[in-house]
Parts: C-alpha cells; structure tokens; sequence
C-alpha cells in the first residue's frame, strides 16, 4: 500500500492524534509540524489492514490505548489477516463467538517447553513448531518421544534426534523433527504409569470415513481406535465401532496382558473392553468385547464428564462435579483411605464416591494419590503422604480430602510417583511453578532435598503455559492460550470465609478466630527445634512458602533469605528471638 495508497500524506506534514483524546494540548501553537488530522478520518478498512501487519504483542498493547483502537483492534478482520499470515496452511478457523482471534492466539501462544533434570544445562528449552499444527491441545511423552495433539484433530509426532551444533558436534536433542501421524484424532492415551519407559503402545481414539453397505450410496464415519508402536509411529492394530456411538475421551488402566480401555461418550456413559498388549505385534484378527462400565450401570443417572486412570484406580467426575473412584488393588486403596474396611477384591470395579464440601471442576491422580480443585479454586489433596506428595506441611497420610489453604485457583495440578507440582499464576498474570514431595534426581528444581509443603521452584515458566506433566528426565510444561475456555472459578461466600485458618487480606481479628496465631506459634517451634542456623533458613524458606503471602511477596523473602544464608557461611548461631 506504502507510496500509491497515500502519496498526498508524504507531501504535507501530517500530526496524527487520538480521536477519543484529540489533540496533543499546544499542538496548534507549534510551528512545523502540520495540522493535527484524526485517525477516524481514515476509512475503517484501511485502518484495520494497517493494524494487522503489526505482531500480535502490539496490537494487544494498542488496543488498551483508546476506546477507538480497542474496536479497530477487536475487529474479526484484523485477526483474520493476522491468523492467516501466522498460519497460512490452515484453511478453517473453527467455530465460536471469536473464531479468528481465538484462531489466531490459539497459533500465536502454542509452544512445548521442557526443562531435563540431569546434565549441565539446567535450562527451560523449547520443542519444534509444526507449521501444519492449530494451537496446542494435549500432549503426552513416551519413552523416546513426544506427542501432541491440535485442535484441528491432527496428532503429530515429535522426535528426539541427533542434531548438529553450532561449534560443529554432533548432539542428541529433544523433540527437534516432527511427522504427522495421524489426522482426525479426538483423544489419545498411553500406558497411566509415570515412568515413561512403559509407555510402547500409543492408542488414538478417532473419526474415520467407512465404506457403506451393500445397497446404500455414500460412505458414514465410525469411531475407532488405533494403536501405534511410539518407537516408529506405524500402527499395529485397529478396532472400529458401530456408527451409533460416538466417543470423546480414551484412558487406560491395568497390567499389558489385561488392558482395560475405557471409552467415555458423549452423552457420559463409560464403555470398556480389554486388550492383550503383548499380542499387538503379531499378524492376527482379535475379538474384543465393548461393555457398560459399573459405573455407569449401577448409576445410571450420572453424566461423566472426564475421566482420570494410573494402572490400579480411575477416577470420574461427573457434570455436577461429583467424584466417583474405582480403586483395583488393596495396597493402593490402603494408601488413599487409610483403610480396607470397604474394600472388596471379588468386585473392584465398584464405584466409590467421595464427599466433597463444593463442584469439582479438575483433578489429578498420582499412583498412591490425587488432587482435586473445586469451583471456588480450592486445592484438595488427599492418599499417601510418604515424602510430602499431599503438601500439608508434614508426612501424615489423608484418607479423605484435605484442603490446602495458601494454595488458591491454580492453572493446572500434577500428581506423580511421590511429588505433586502446581501451576499458579499472580496477581501481576506472572506463570510460577510450585512443588512439594520428594526431590530426589533434580525433580524439584532447587529443592533436592524435597519439601513436604508447595514451594515455588526455579523454573522460569512461559507466560501462556496452561498444562505440565513430569517424567523421570525431564519436566515438561505447554503453552497455549484459549480465550474460548477460560477457568471459571467464582468467589467463596463470605459464610464459608469465615472461620477458616487463613487470614484475608484486610481482615480483622474478628474473621481470623486464633487459626493464623496457632499456624504461627507452630511454625516458630519448628524453626527452633532446627539445630544449626542453615537447617533454621532451609526451614524457614519452606514456612514462607506455606504461608497465604502473594507472589511478589514470596519471592521477596525467598531472596532475602538467600543473601542471609549466603552472607552468614558457616556461622552456626540461632535466628534472634521474635518480638511478640
């Protein structure tokens, strides 16, 4: 557009203005410097494909300047020019109120970040990009590779590969070659255990086109699932459905040779079937039979919305944000109620329900523990608490949910082995990640010796990341940013504020009745039963990080409680005793 579009504007000096503010106060009585000429004098599409040619940053940041620029900036063309110059292969932008804008920051925000615990850099890295790929949805690591899923349906296959350097050396990266390996997937799982290495089979719930029947034109889509070797991508093995039901989420549970594939449908009933993994590889035909879950047929008036599996237990939760457990092993039942009083081994697949105080909107399930977050953004933690894994603040197992109380609306939970990791986001919209539990092998980053409550690990978190996961190398964060889902967390009644153990901010005495006193008279025992000034500042970074404090204000203490142990050395004297 530059020299024909507006020839007469490079001849005269032009000033622009703002329309909402007008003129720069005086401007008149400089000399020099042209008539001050408004942006509304422009036609509305010209200043729309102005717009779209700047990055997504700044045109986010103009939009704030004035109510004008903050419509120009909304507009659906601007982010139809700017979706297709960041993605120029994808043809449909999806549905919604806001199909281009959410198309276009959907592609702007995508990344998968990793951060590996052993080696010499110590440092957050970032995965290829595939260009063919529509934002970020899901993704899974396997035992040599990673996995991700877009919200156009296409599952790409990401490969770890032996690259060339800069200085000329020849050495192995993450995640750095992409394929495509299929198209038209809705979900996909893998083997539920942490350890990666189990991970050989991938298995992808699609939609797939099949040849009508005899006598009838035109072909109907079906839901299969299909399983691929993770190693090399090719697919071993293929069951299709009948055309009638329609699926939407895959988990598995159970040991290789009883492999229990349980299949949610759209309208929240589980169906399940069991594979032999150890025969996939081999040339043959396989019947397999589809079937009701218990949970379904005992409860027939529950609607699940999602589900969560490890290799003993699957946990649902249902569109009214109930939480129903199966639980298929007694060790593990032990570990999560404390108790094998309501355990029966002659039928496992019993659905157990759990008494929750408010909806549950997310959960995570370790193996021996598990997580929840309800409507209000009030983490719930309860199971085995060996190594802190539950972040209470001591190693006392729960065998009902726990709240834990300076923990408030999180992005996303993690549950694994024996830790358990957060992703919270501060009042300034800054991305941090706390963990708890043990921290052998790097798996707490700045805490090796573990922590039995959350504490902010030194990971620099990407500004859009929405999702985590943790293997036994590396910890594995994606970013991706949809302004068609966002969490909806509401605002707890003042009647259930009150009470509680943990002090609002701007709160009289009169709504803290003794709860933060007696947290701080135990935190102060604690500190003085450390017997050397370092284990008094170790256990003191841990209370800071217990406490209700912002973010700003942990990382505050945080650094100043690293200067002090710094500066005092080796110096073996207690902390001064505390005014009252």
């Amino acid at each position: 557009m530059g020299e024909k579009a507006v020839p007469s504007l490079r001849r005269r000096r032009v000033k622009w203005s703002c329309p909402s503010c007008g003129p720069e106060p005086g401007g008149e009585e400089k000399k020099g410097r042209g008539n001050p000429i408004s942006v509304q004098l422009f036609p509305p599409e010209l200043v729309e494909h102005i717009v779209s040619f700047l990055p997504v940053r700044d045109v986010v940041a103009l939009s704030q300047t004035c109510h004008y620029f903050h419509e120009v900036c909304d507009a659906e063309g601007v982010w139809r020019r700017i979706c297709r110059r960041l993605s120029p292969r994808l043809r449909e932008q999806g549905s919604g109120v806001r199909p281009w804008k959410r198309a276009a920051i959907l592609n702007y925000t995508k990344g998968l970040y990793f951060q590996a615990f052993g080696g010499r850099r110590r440092c957050l890295s970032k995965s290829v990009a595939p260009l063919l790929a529509h934002g970020y949805r899901r993704f899974l690591p396997t035992k040599d590779h990673i996995f991700i899923l877009d919200y156009a349906g296409t599952l790409f296959f990401l490969k770890n590969a032996l690259v060339s350097s800069t200085l000329g050396q020849i050495q192995w990266k993450r995640a750095c070659r992409y394929v495509v390996l299929c198209r038209g997937a809705k979900d996909f799982a893998s083997d539920p255990r942490c350890d990666t290495v189990y991970r050989k089979y991938l298995y992808v719930l699609a939609t797939r086109e099949q040849p009508g029947v005899v006598g009838s034109t035109g072909s109907r889509t079906c839901d299969c699932v299909e399983v691929y070797l993770q190693s090399s991508g090719q697919r071993v093995f293929k069951m299709t459905f009948h055309h009638s039901m329609s699926f939407k989420q895959i988990v598995l549970v159970g040991q290789e040779t009883q492999r229990a594939l349980l299949l949610l449908t759209e309208e929240g009933k589980i169906y399940s079937l069991v594979v032999n993994e150890t025969q996939l590889d081999q040339p043959r035909s396989y019947t397999v039979q589809l079937a009701l879950r218990k949970v379904s047929r005992c409860l027939p008036h529950l609607r699940v919305a999602c589900m969560a599996s490890n290799q003993s237990s699957t946990l649902y939760i249902t569109d009214q944000g109930g939480v129903y457990f199966e639980v298929h092993t007694p060790g593990v039942y032990r570990d999560l109620f404390g108790t094998l009083q309501a355990f029966d081994p002659l039928d496992q697949q019993m659905p157990l329900a759990l008494s929750l105080p408010a909806k549950i909107l997310f959960c995570a399930l370790g193996y021996n523990h598990l997580g929840l977050v309800d409507e209000f953004g009030r983490i719930f933690m309860q199971g085995n608490n060996r190594y802190g894994q539950l972040g209470t603040g001591d190693k006392m197992d729960r065998g009902e949910p726990t709240q834990v109380h300076y923990l408030q609306r999180p992005i996303a939970l993690w549950c694994g082995l024996n830790h358990s990791l957060v992703l919270s986001q501060g009042s300034d919209f800054s991305k941090e990640l706390l963990g708890c539990g043990c921290g052998a092998g790097g798996r707490l980053p700045g805490w090796p010796k573990g922590s039995a409550s959350f504490v902010k690990l030194h990971v620099k978190v990407p500004l859009c990341a929405c999702s985590l996961c943790s293997t036994r190398e590396c910890l594995y964060m994606l970013s991706s940013h949809d302004i068609g889902h966002q969490p909806a967390y509401r605002d707890l009644p003042a009647s259930r504020v009150l009470g509680t153990a943990e002090p609002s901010l701007g709160a009289g005495a009169p709504q803290d009745p003794g709860g933060a006193a007696r947290a701080c008279e135990e935190y102060l025992s604690q500190i003085h039963s450390c017997p050397t000034l370092q284990d008094r500042m170790e256990k003191m970074k841990e209370i800071v990080g217990w406490m209700p404090l912002m973010a700003a204000q942990k990382d505050f203490f945080w650094e100043a409680l690293d200067m002090l142990q710094r500066a005092a050395g080796g110096v073996g004297q207690g902390p001064p005793t505390p005014e009252s």
